[in-house]
């Protein structure tokens, strides 16, 4: 019996949460010896049913997961644990863990003080204790491992994918709204970048028809706001979407800004890309080792290059129809059922004691060249 922690069914959905998710829901087709475990307090319920999850425990959060699990696992004779967010229960040995990048070091202001805490303090007892680690991307590999000291041959790079929900516009099906868009999905913390990108956008010339729009909302673990924006006409604020709104506002975008100075990942652009939508974005980071040669991209901490590449997006339709051929083709780089395969030879590997041979026979997909 392996166990697989669930707690991320009972949060909401971002980035880490979605990993989690995809990565169990096929690995749930791969493998008959999985226990699916969570809190009784479970927000996405149809993925919990699809997982046959097993609830227990009283509690819930930060304390179901350091107290309520590794008792439950005592009880069963202490079976191997995988957890696919950025937390597992510090008590527990027999286990891998995921840690999806360390933005709380390398940005502190993006997060809150008492998150900010919890991050430093407990990821270092925790990787003393865990068999492996599974990370998304090379860069986040190599700053996880330089900043604790964790062996880099001990943790492996599972990169995300896209969800087939993402497809290009069909006319059929998606009407396009009348005023031309950039867009913009994350929060407002700082190492997203936003205030740079919302003074880059206002200094665009000739182009006062084109909106920008911004999908997302702030955790309260984020610090930071978007007042730079507010009142504007041509700054749309638009909140969470469901998935399908998700996909209608990408497929209706003239291009997509992913205007990050810090990211272990970023699925955001992907989707945009798997819509059919043109990707500008900053070079920095993680983002040219998953976007390789199919985004324009711009130094982030320069908003006079931002407006530049905006202008230039906005103004090139081959160019634009070139980024969509690029991005067309990055995005079946990456495939959930193949990162879950990854997972499913990983976790073979650490319990069975091999151990030396994972980040070599666990490798990413290969990487492009950035496009300047």
């Amino acid at each position: 019996m392996i166990v697989i922690n669930a707690r991320f069914l009972t949060q909401e959905i971002r980035g880490v949460q979605r990993f989690a998710e995809q990565i169990c829901l096929e690995l749930g087709n791969l493998r008959d010896d999985l226990v699916f475990v969570a809190p009784h307090d479970i927000r996405l319920h149809r993925s919990a049913e699809q997982l046959n999850v097993r609830r227990i425990g009283r509690h819930c959060g930060h304390l179901w997961e350091q107290l309520d699990l590794p008792l439950w696992l005592a009880k069963q004779g202490s079976p191997p644990l995988v957890s696919l967010c950025n937390t597992a229960p510090l008590a527990y040995h027999n286990q891998i863990a995921t840690h999806h990048d360390i933005t709380y070091v390398r940005h502190p202001d993006s997060y809150s003080r008492v998150f900010r805490a919890v991050y430093r303090s407990l990821t270092p007892l925790l990787l003393k204790r865990i068999k492996a680690l599974i990370t998304v991307s090379e860069f986040s590999r190599n700053e996880i491992a330089r900043f604790y000291g964790y062996p880099a041959r001990h943790i492996c790079v599972i990169p995300n994918a896209v969800d087939a929900r993402f497809q290009p516009f069909c006319a059929e099906q998606c009407p396009r709204g009348s005023a031309p868009y950039l867009l913009a999905v994350s929060s407002p913390s700082a190492h997203k970048n936003f205030a740079r990108m919302i003074a880059a956008f206002l200094r665009l010339e000739g182009l006062d028809e084109v909106e920008l729009r911004i999908i997302g909302d702030s955790s309260r673990i984020f610090s930071g706001s978007l007042h730079d924006a507010a009142g504007n006409r041509r700054i749309r604020m638009l909140g969470r979407l469901t998935d399908e709104e998700l996909v209608e506002a990408y497929q209706g975008a003239t291009a997509f800004v992913f205007p990050s100075v810090y990211e272990g990942f970023g699925i955001p652009p992907l989707e945009a890309q798997a819509c059919g939508c043109p990707v500008i974005a900053a070079r920095a980071a993680s983002i040219p080792e998953v976007l390789g040669d199919s985004a324009l991209y711009f130094d982030p901490l320069q908003v006079t290059d931002i407006t530049a590449c905006m202008q230039r997006v906005l103004r090139d339709e081959a160019l634009r129809q070139d980024l969509r051929r690029r991005g067309k083709a990055n995005v079946k780089r990456y495939c959930w059922n193949a990162s879950a395969r990854q997972v499913s030879r990983l976790i073979d590997q650490a319990f069975t004691g091999v151990r030396d041979a994972t980040p070599t026979d666990l490798q990413q997909f290969p990487l492009g060249q950035p496009k300047h």
